[in-house]
């Protein structure tokens, strides 16, 4: 790779200065907030130490309309969009008070990652770090992320082509990182991979601060890099730890995404498959470098000269969720609202009268296992009414893997656990598991819809929401004399 050129933080700033039209309207910050410094013009040396005030101003007061986080208001860490008086756009993470209890300790991993400056990093600008606050302050990738166009799109996936660009970006952005003494990235996934003004892949600069949640080496990215791979090649999202048995034992083709049929090279896929089976090797010795990973890759770029804004589906900027078409039971008004307690409460009201008729035992089933298993479901029960929601997905756990039975009840019931605890990219496995054992419950498409909308996938968890409530009107007019 190589380091970038001097004129490059200058250069990546005038072209967002000429993206307004791809954006929403902002409301201005008012004109008495103090002028901020403008980084376009200070070089990629200056890093700058904005104040509360300014960023407040940015963010119109941090308003849940800027919000662009995966999670939303209930993510840890939310990142919001905001505005600088100098026009230019900027992406704002807010942590929570007890994220960095050591201010110097957080000054000096900002100014570290500050340091970086890349084409293929959405870089950091700066920083506030005023009393409890801590926030930092990173070019605005405008065009979502790669898990939007991959897991949640709309009119046409991503094409062959893009998806190896987006792999070599990223593993040339983890390259030049680790050439800059920054070899640890943290949480690397495909929410974390931008698409700027562009439509040129970026990696979020976020993931280089240190974080709090275990500890990071460069061997764990490669393998975090090998579950990306995977899900550029078979277009799911697959969490890590499952990523290398889906590997094993399967015919690329089986791998692969099925919208890509006919639309790809084998030759290239098998190079794909084999990165990826090594970077998620066991032995992290076993795992390649990061120059392994642009070496291999780098050969495959067949569409060198065409621009991303080509390859990748435009993207749709939805601020608000769209109004459902049909009327909506208590259920679905809970779970368009995001009501999680009213979702609670139905749950625990309906009990499993919905499992009806998904397990059929004969009396030789009935064995000291299946008492176990009964057994968890009770303890999960009681948890889950006394809304201890990590003992629930303990118990609940417990009976899933098992597998002697199965319920769409206790799936639905996890799923919103999940939710409480902020992992909506856990719910809306749950809550497919739950349309897979009943493909006709409309539950199951409610809380897919809550965790869609979590996700700030606003059209699909309305789509959702409307196939939940026309399967209930088909199930009332069924039961009409």
């Amino acid at each position: 790779m190589g380091c970038c050129e001097s004129s490059l933080f200058e250069r990546t700033h005038s072209q967002r200065d000429h993206q307004d039209t791809h954006l929403p309207p902002h409301h201005e910050p008012p004109s008495s907030s103090s002028s901020l410094p403008d980084p376009a013009t200070n070089g990629a040396s200056n890093f700058i130490e904005f104040s509360f005030l300014d960023l407040k101003a940015a963010t119109n007061n941090f308003s849940s309309n800027n919000i662009v986080s995966e999670n939303g208001e209930k993510a840890p860490n939310i990142v919001y969009k905001g505005r600088l008086n100098n026009r230019q756009w900027i992406a704002v993470k807010k942590f929570t008070k007890t994220a960095w209890p050591d201010p110097q300790q957080f000054v000096e991993e900002a100014r570290g990652v500050g340091k970086l400056r890349h084409k293929r990093l959405a870089n950091l600008i700066g920083y506030c770090c005023e009393g409890d606050e801590r926030l930092l302050v990173a070019e605005f990738m405008p065009n979502d992320t790669l898990a939007k166009h991959l897991f949640h799109w709309e009119n046409q996936t991503i094409e062959w082509a893009m998806r190896l660009r987006v792999a070599l970006y990223i593993a040339e952005a983890l390259d030049y990182c680790n050439i800059e003494g920054l070899p640890s990235y943290h949480d690397l996934n495909a929410y974390r991979v931008l698409f700027d003004e562009n439509d040129d892949p970026c990696l979020s600069c976020f993931g280089l601060m240190k974080n709090r949640n275990g500890r990071v080496t460069p061997e764990s990215v490669i393998y975090s890099f090998g579950t990306v791979l995977m899900n550029l090649l078979s277009g799911k999202h697959i969490p890590p730890s499952h990523a290398l048995d889906m590997i094993r034992g399967k015919n690329i083709i089986l791998l692969m995404d099925s919208h890509l049929e006919g639309k790809f090279s084998m030759e290239e896929a098998t190079v794909v498959v084999d990165l990826a089976s090594q970077c998620l090797q066991y032995e992290p010795r076993e795992r390649p470098s990061t120059k392994d990973l642009c070496a291999t890759l780098s050969p495959l770029q067949t569409k060198p000269d065409v621009p991303s804004s080509v390859m990748l589906p435009s993207a749709k900027h939805e601020e608000a969720q769209p109004t459902p078409q049909r009327p909506l039971s208590p259920m679905g008004e809970a779970c368009s609202r995001m009501d999680l307690t009213a979702i609670h409460q139905i749950l625990v009201m309906i009990h499993y009268r919905d499992d009806e008729g998904t397990n059929e035992l004969s009396f030789q089933e009935w064995t000291q296992q299946m008492r176990d298993t009964l057994e968890a479901r009770k303890h999960g029960d009681h948890a889950f009414r006394d809304k201890d929601f990590k003992t629930a997905i303990d118990f609940y756990s417990q009976f899933i893997n098992v597998g002697t039975m199965v319920s769409p009840t206790v799936y639905a019931r996890r799923s919103l656990c999940y939710l409480f605890s902020d992992q909506p990219d856990a719910s809306l496995l749950d809550a497919m598991q739950a349309q897979c054992v009943y493909p006709d419950w409309p539950t199951a498409f409610y809380m897919q819809s809550v965790a869609l909308a979590k996700l700030n996938m606003h059209t699909d968890a309305t789509d959702m929401l409307n196939e939940g409530a026309a399967l209930e009107e088909k199930k009332q007019r069924g039961k009409a004399p």
